[in-house]
């Protein structure tokens, strides 16, 4: 059977784990999201605004993760 202290430091283990990797997604879809505006200079605006909203979305998960443990 596993000791608490060995569980806590488990969950912990996987939290950082789990940050980590969405950091990475989030970086990802960020790079992706300035190459586009960068190769649509001439973006519509239904364009700009569905780039923005993907922009602040990810800035939003981000600070969740930031807040989190």
């Amino acid at each position: 059977m596993e000791k608490p202290a060995d569980a806590d430091n488990n969950a912990e283990q996987a939290l950082r784990t789990l940050k980590h990797d969405i950091k990475n997604q989030l970086s990802n879809i960020h790079l992706a999201l300035e190459q586009l505006r960068y190769e649509l200079p001439d973006a519509t605006t239904d364009s700009i605004f569905y780039m923005d909203t993907i922009a602040i979305s990810c800035s939003r998960i981000n600070n969740l993760i930031k807040n989190v443990g």
